[in-house]
Parts: C-alpha cells; sequence; structure tokens
C-alpha cells in the first residue's frame, strides 16, 4: 500500500500528488516492490531488509541515493506475553524524495515531534529521535513488568513468572542489538553529514542523536544486567529452597530408620515371647511409645550435628 506525504506550512500531511516529498510503502506488493527495484533502482537486499525485523540498522551508498535501514519497536499486543520485538524501517533518501518502506501500517509522523519540519533532512532526523524515544518508553515499561512480575514470583509456586521473566530478558537482548545498531547508523550519518546536505543545524542535531542513543543504550544494559542478576538470585533461592528440603527428608527418613530397625527385630515372634509381650498387655504400646521417643531424639540429634556442623563451616571461613 502506498501513501503519499507534503510539507505545508512546516507539517507533514498525506497528499495524492504524485510528486510529493515522502512516498510510504507499507507491506509493498509484487508491483510495487518492482518498481522500487527496476524504476527507482533500490537494491532488493535492502528492501528486503526493511521488512526483515532480524536485520540489523545499517547505511549505504548508492549511486543516486542513500539507504538508511533503521530499527523501532514493534507494537506491543497482550498476546505478546511480555515479548516486546523490533521491527525494521527502510529510508532510501534521493535528492527530492524520501521513500519509506515497513512492513505494517503505524503512525510514523504524530506527535509534538513532527510540529516543525521543513525537508526531507528533518524526517529522516526526527524518525530516528523517535525510534531512539519509543526505546527509552519500552524500557521503562519493562522495568514496570519486571517489579510486577519480581512480586508475583516470591507468592507464586508455578513457572509462569519465571518464563515472563525469562522472556522479558530475552526481550531486552533484542532491544540492546537494535539500539546498537542504531548508534551506528547515527555515527555513520554524523560523519557524512555534509555528503548529504545537512546544514550545520541539523548536524548539531545528529550530535543530540548520537548523546541521546548512547544513554538509550546504557539504560538498556542496566536494566538487562539487573534482570540477568534477579533471575541469578532466584535461581539460587530455588536451588537452596531444595537443598534445605532434602537435607529434611534425609533427617526424616534416616529418624524413621533407626526405629523401624528394632520394630522389626521386636516383631519377630521369638523375640516377643522371650521379652513378654504376648503376657503384658501393656508391653506392646510401651514398645510403640519408644519407637517414636527413638525416631524423634535420631531427628533432632541429625539436625543439631547439622547446626553444629554449618556453625563450623562458617567459623572457618570467617
Amino acid at each position: 500500500m502506498l501513501k503519499k506525504y507534503g510539507f505545508i506550512g512546516n507539517k507533514i500531511v498525506p497528499t495524492e500528488d504524485e510528486t510529493s516529498a515522502i512516498h510510504m510503502y507499507i507491506n509493498p506488493v509484487d508491483t510495487e516492490r518492482k518498481y522500487l527495484t527496476e524504476t527507482l533502482n533500490i537494491d532488493e537486499h535492502n528492501l528486503q531488509s526493511s521488512l526483515d525485523p532480524n536485520e540489523l540498522a545499517r547505511m549505504e551508498f548508492e549511486p543516486d541515493h542513500a539507504a538508511l535501514i533503521i530499527k523501532r519497536p514493534k507494537r506491543y499486543s497482550a498476546q505478546d506475553n511480555f515479548l516486546f520485538k523490533v521491527e525494521s524501517i527502510g529510508l532510501f533518501v534521493f535528492k527530492n524524495r524520501l521513500i519509506i518502506v515497513l512492513s505494517e501500517e503505524i503512525p510514523l509522523f504524530d506527535g509534538k515531534q513532527f510540529l516543525h519540519i521543513g525537508s526531507i533532512k528533518d524526517v529522516i532526523l526526527k524518525l530516528l529521535f523517535r525510534s531512539i524515544w519509543h526505546f527509552e518508553e519500552h524500557l521503562k515499561v519493562i522495568s514496570m513488568c519486571s517489579e510486577e512480575l519480581e512480586g508475583e514470583i516470591n507468592k507464586a509456586t508455578g513457572n509462569r513468572q519465571l518464563i515472563s521473566m525469562f522472556t522479558l530478558e530475552k526481550s531486552l537482548v533484542y532491544y540492546l542489538n537494535a539500539i546498537g545498531s542504531n548508534g551506528r547508523v547515527i555515527e555513520k550519518l554524523r560523519i557524512n553529514a555534509a555528503k548529504l546536505g545537512f546544514d550545520q543545524d541539523q548536524s548539531g542535531f545528529i550530535e543530540d542523536l548520537a548523546i541521546e542513543n548512547a544513554q538509550c543504550n546504557e539504560q538498556a544494559q542496566i536494566y538487562s544486567q539487573v534482570l540477568s542478576s534477579l533471575m541469578d538470585a532466584r535461581a539460587s533461592i530455588i536451588s537452596n529452597n531444595l537443598n534445605v528440603m532434602m537435607k529434611n527428608l534425609n533427617a526424616l527418613v534416616i529418624a524413621v530408620a533407626v526405629p523401624t530397625f528394632f520394630a522389626s527385630v521386636g516383631g519377630m515372634s521369638e523375640f516377643s515371647q522371650m521379652i513378654g509381650f504376648n503376657k503384658w498387655p501393656y508391653g506392646y504400646g510401651l514398645f510403640v511409645c519408644c519407637m517414636v521417643l527413638t525416631a524423634l531424639v535420631t531427628f533432632l540429634i541429625i539436625k543439631k550435628s547439622e547446626k553444629y556442623w554449618n556453625e563450623d563451616r562458617g567459623r572457618k571461613r570467617g
């Protein structure tokens, strides 16, 4: 689908003029792809990269235009289950026209960032700024989601919250790659600012973009490290709880095994007759009480020994 935009009063407005400055192709069909590659000489690989969410951002120069592949966050929906994705946008800069290629229809020119636009160069810079701003907003949402999941994990016993945390961590890896590759595009744009026709003010804005993107990348790295540390800490807690449970079970098994031995011996008919259990009415009950007491004493001895061993190991480490 093709949409055309022009400039009126420093604003971007839809138009039907074929000579308009901005042509936006949304998931172009075969005829539109053929026009872009054969008539406008856009490289087929660059065109495909504009629609590939896994493609890294980059900038290339062709004989009659410059090709920029930039990354931006994909719109999040409830069906994504905490997976924040990225998408690619292709910007093909000709002398008097900007070709934008994207995989789905999204509002590119809304918001206060596009209130004062006077040229194609301004549109490119504002799109880069909008992408950085979107990444920063999504990072805040990821931070809030991780805090909410952390609270649920402390109460829940299932794996759903842990899987969601792993998904958020995976999202941050995608974001770090996208933000980093956008930074390389901005750096290349800064180096070739004069070649592309950027004036002094626009070159200064590119410098601001580089700083803003670096801060966004640093923020994403911090969130990724924090989330990774939380996952490691949670795994350690689960492992420690499992060890404690296994120790208690082992102590219980040993405590039951000791009186079981005496109960097995006492259950022999010859031994029962020898100690007079068959003749004394309270003998069996007394024997059971002794077995229970033996199990309890054995369990307490094991727990006391375990506590002493832990304290002794702590003193040696200290």
